[in-house]
């Protein structure tokens, strides 16, 4: 079986949106994941602040990696994102993922995204998931 790290670095291999984005992987547990990001200018849009896909897409592929973690392979069914702060360029942002229910089938994660310079959460983000027979 594969650890979480494994699963990770394997998805990260064919994952050239995350790659793009500029993600590092921070930390991998079993259901959690804790991944960073800087916020470049083509990233902006015509306000001058992070596009609010930048904030979804760091924190969905943080949800990819904390459900996929366990070595089930696991794909998305619904998620959402409230945005409470912009962000400008040069901003860096973490992601971190926690498991908040998994059960044979479903899985249930929060996405918290902060701003590295103040704390200050910048999206809340939730994902379901669902977990299906095939293994990594």
């Amino acid at each position: 079986m594969s650890t979480p790290n494994q699963i990770v670095n394997t998805m990260m291999a064919k994952d050239f949106f995350s790659q793009w984005l500029g993600i590092e992987v921070l930390e991998i547990k079993e259901g959690a994941c804790k991944l960073q990001m800087t916020v470049r200018d083509d990233m902006l849009n015509g306000f001058g602040i992070a596009h609010g896909g930048i904030t979804y897409s760091i924190a969905d592929s943080a949800l990819a990696f904390a459900s996929n973690s366990h070595g089930q392979k696991s794909v998305s069914v619904e998620t959402s994102i409230s945005h409470t702060i912009s962000l400008k360029s040069g901003d860096v942002i973490i992601a971190e993922a926690i498991e908040e229910h998994c059960s044979n089938k479903i899985g249930i994660y929060s996405v918290k995204i902060s701003r590295v310079s103040d704390a200050a959460v910048v999206a809340l983000f939730k994902g379901t998931v669902y977990r299906t027979s095939k293994v990594w």
